[in-house]
């Protein structure tokens, strides 16, 4: 692995920003790079890289997809080797926003891409085994990753060698990727595992919960939703040691604590996180957690209820309900902290929410795509109803492009669509003044363009919404 022109010139990489509002100022992306992979298992997942300069005459194009040299990883969240937090922790050398590292949910290998020198064509050049992250931290299943102190924090489901427990957060080296350790020094109460985020100049962690290797990978167990067996809790951390601080519980009922979305303010300790499902009415919410007197406490500030439909038009799973559930998979917080969506893979929803006061977020707009029983259609095919739903949500630095993708994972996707899933991604322009959203005709790579793969994560040139932490307010 060599060094950037940035790096041998002694200047940082310009995509690592001191602010969020000089994120939010930065040219805008030329590039997506989107993690497909085979339900089945049989064909090699893929890293594509979509073009999203509207100059360009490949604009909404897949320009290029790297093939993986093994098979059934299924590619879900991935992320950057060094983002904007390098600029005040150690670590890094080298600082530049240079490898993608792609876990594979099912697998537990990593892989490392290098998208120099060439941006659109990224290059394989490291495989990590799934033997190493079980014998030198002692987990499984990565899922979520960040650049952090100490190294890159990488969030993981399972155990060693796909035992169910406990999930944490390993490091990995942010310049060999080697796996270093667990992260963790003093776990106290918590066993599942999802995200891992933080408020790194107030030294806190935040991690959330969904479940371990046997309650997901087959698919949502009906017996354990019922039982509230998935994670249901918030826990808060001493970034630098490892040690647990403070679990929050947002009631058994609220089944499945996923994405968290901390302010992007530096001086900031509040954030936002989702629940799935509420067993006891199917609704879904958005959480906001906020520290007061040194103790954290979590609210709910958004819900989603569920909407009744025909037994015809739902999945056997859903039909004795009469109804379907929102199921908030994914929420997505602007640089400038303003703007928060949520998107709905059961109803295909995404909704557009003003935060400006994060305790009272106000909606400003709804695209429905997909969905279980609507099934809309995007402006490019008018005639052709949407396979899935909105789910991964990606906001652009300067909040004005929303890139939606359609796959939650293999087994899940059958229950609730179980029709199948036609790959697509599409891009919304967003008003940043007042709020709004417009889904682009122009943009719509789906289907054959992905090579029959199944497209979930996005990440965007230069960095996105959910990837940067700041280290100064300005």
């Amino acid at each position: 692995m060599t060094t950037t022109e940035h790096d041998r010139d002694g200047h940082l990489d310009p995509t690592l920003y001191r602010t969020p509002a000089d994120a939010v100022a930065a040219p805008p992306e030329s590039l997506a790079y989107v993690a497909g992979f085979d339900p089945a298992g049989e064909r090699p997942d893929a890293l594509f890289t979509v073009v999203t300069d509207p100059q360009s005459p490949a604009y909404g194009r897949v320009a290029a997809r790297v093939e993986l040299p093994d098979r059934g990883n299924e590619l879900h969240h991935f992320g950057w080797n060094a983002c904007s937090s390098a600029l005040a922790h150690p670590g890094h050398h080298h600082a530049a926003r240079r490898y993608l590292i792609v876990p594979g949910l099912r697998s537990s290998r990593l892989h490392v891409l290098d998208t120099v020198p060439d941006p659109a064509h990224p290059r394989l050049v490291k495989v990590v085994e799934a033997g190493e992250l079980a014998a030198r931290a002692g987990y499984s299943r990565p899922h979520t990753l960040h650049c952090g102190p100490d190294g890159v924090f990488l969030s993981c489901l399972g155990g060693a060698d796909g035992a169910d427990g406990p999930g944490g957060v390993a490091l990995l080296d942010h310049e060999t990727f080697d796996v270093l350790r667990a992260w963790e020094t003093e776990r106290g109460p918590q066993r599942l595992a999802y995200d891992v985020w933080w408020h790194l100049r107030q030294n806190i962690a935040v991690t959330s919960e969904w479940g371990s290797p046997s309650m997901i990978e087959d698919g949502l167990v009906p017996e354990l939703l019922l039982d509230r067996r998935y994670g249901h809790a918030v826990h808060f951390w001493d970034l630098e040691s490892g040690r647990h601080l403070q679990r929050v519980d947002l009631g058994d009922e609220n089944q499945m604590v996923l994405e968290l979305r901390p302010s992007h303010d530096p001086e900031a300790t509040w954030g936002f996180v989702n629940t799935v499902v509420d067993v006891e009415d199917l609704s879904a919410s958005v959480w906001l957690w906020t520290r007061e007197n040194g103790e954290f406490t979590v609210r709910k500030v958004i819900t989603l209820p569920a909407e009744p439909a025909r037994a015809e038009d739902l999945p056997p799973a859903l039909r004795p309900f009469g109804a379907v559930p929102p199921l908030i998979t994914d929420i997505d917080l602007s640089v400038d902290d303003r703007w928060l969506y949520v998107s709905a893979w059961g109803t295909g929803d995404l909704l557009q929410y003003d935060v400006s006061d994060p305790l009272r977020p106000r909606r400003t707009a709804a695209v429905r795509l997909g969905g279980i029983a609507g099934r809309q259609t995007h402006p490019a095919e008018p005639d052709v109803p949407l396979s899935g739903g909105s789910q991964m949500v990606e906001l652009s630095r300067d909040g004005r492009r929303v890139y939606v993708t359609n796959s939650l994972y293999a087994a899940w996707d059958e229950q609730f669509y179980p029709e199948g899933i036609d790959p697509w991604m599409v891009k919304l322009d967003a008003d940043t003044s007042g709020g709004g959203l417009g889904v682009d005709g122009g943009f719509f790579p789906h289907g054959s363009d992905f090579g029959g793969l199944r497209v979930h994560q996005t990440r965007l040139e230069g960095g996105d919404a959910s990837s940067d932490s700041y280290c100064y307010r300005r």
